[in-house]
């Protein structure tokens, strides 16, 4: 599989739903497989929160793979001797493409918390623009899931004609209380540790020294991509044998993991971009700028495949199903495939729990 990252600059502005204008800015995205001479064997993928532009493939010296090296890649799924596959790191992020810890233009000083509120629709429009500048026109299909499902949800609604199918996995049409109240934990976590500084920390500090309001954060966050079943099946009830059971600081099994896996987050993901994006996420809702959720999918014209997962305890299939309904309502029956999966692994079912449903995927692209 050729795999490549490459970088692109844009002088003109892009008018964000705020009204406020990010000029000049840049995105970072990776490629897999060839281009035909017509540019008509394009798949877009969409990444989620903490998510990049690295979906696929592993560089040299490289310890890990792309997030979703087992979806993509040649003889996968999502085949890249087939198709030319494209993945855009969002604007916000921290991974290249502009965001709160890049420079305010003209001056170097990074923008911080002078960076403008970006939603979904943002992150999709630089998109396209990108797409525009290559000379993509059409694509075989858009894929995302999580947060990357409200982007291609958002591609079929805003862009109706870029690609023929998009296939939306473990996602929503809106983002509900329940998810929101995570992300306001995480949230508070992050802006009440005093490293944070009113967004003015150093983040080379923070990468060495650690960062609790982030880990604790992320420790929220990460318990709702899980669920009950899988946590048990993971940990079960095992104590530290190190630690005395009366020990009042003595850990469980996944008391343990938790400390882990969020202070680790601290070394590769900033504080800032995790507030941007989810406060993209949080605004998220398909029928925000129209008069109803069926005038919204109205100007759906592709087909839309709809993945959910049982035990997801943060997108709940019910709002994958409510998509379904929707669609079926106005008439778009034709257009509209949605199955849910049977797993007990949680909301992150999508990103581990690839052979439950990467058939589906595969027969979606081969129709």
């Amino acid at each position: 599989m050729q795999i490549a990252t490459k970088h692109e600059k844009f002088t003109e502005p892009l008018y964000l739903e705020s009204g406020r204008i990010l000029e000049p800015y840049e995105l970072v995205y990776e490629t897999y497989g060839e281009l035909n001479h017509d540019k008509s064997n394009v798949i877009v993928i969409c990444h989620a929160l903490t998510g990049s532009h690295h979906a696929a493939g592993r560089y040299e010296g490289e310890r890990k793979a792309g997030w979703w090296d087992d979806i993509i890649g040649d003889g996968k799924a999502v085949d890249t001797e087939k198709y030319f596959v494209i993945c855009v790191n969002v604007i916000g992020s921290c991974f290249g493409s502009t965001g709160p810890l890049s420079p305010k233009n003209p001056s170097a000083e990074p923008y911080r918390l002078k960076f403008p509120v970006i939603t979904i629709s943002d992150m999709v429009r630089a998109q396209i623009k990108l797409f525009d500048r290559l000379g993509i026109r059409r694509a075989e299909a858009v894929i995302g899931g999580s947060m990357g499902g409200m982007q291609a949800l958002c591609f079929a609604i805003e862009h109706p004609r870029f690609a023929a199918r998009h296939i939306i996995l473990a996602s929503t049409y809106a983002t509900q209380p329940w998810a929101i109240a995570f992300n306001k934990v995480a949230r508070e976590a992050i802006i009440q540790d005093p490293s944070f500084q009113n967004g003015n920390y150093d983040s080379k500090t923070i990468k060495k020294e650690g960062f609790s309001g982030l880990s604790i954060g992320r420790m929220g966050g990460h318990i709702s991509y899980l669920s009950p079943s899988s946590m048990y099946d993971k940990f079960g009830r095992i104590y530290d044998e190190k630690d005395g059971l009366y020990d009042l600081f003595g850990k469980f099994q996944v008391e343990k993991y938790l400390d882990y896996n969020s202070q680790n987050f601290v070394t590769w993901f900033d504080p800032l971009s995790y507030l941007y994006i989810t406060k993209a996420i949080n605004i998220f809702d398909a029928m925000r700028n129209y008069d109803s959720l069926e005038d919204s999918f109205s100007r759906i014209v592709s087909k839309i495949t709809l993945i959910s997962f049982k035990a997801d305890m943060l997108f709940l299939p019910s709002e994958m199903k409510h998509i379904e309904e929707t669609m079926l309502k106005i008439g778009k029956a034709d257009l509209t495939y949605y199955e849910e999966i049977d797993s007990d692994y949680g909301h992150d079912a999508f990103l581990v729990e690839i052979p439950k449903f990467e058939q589906i995927i595969m027969k979606a692209l081969e129709n």
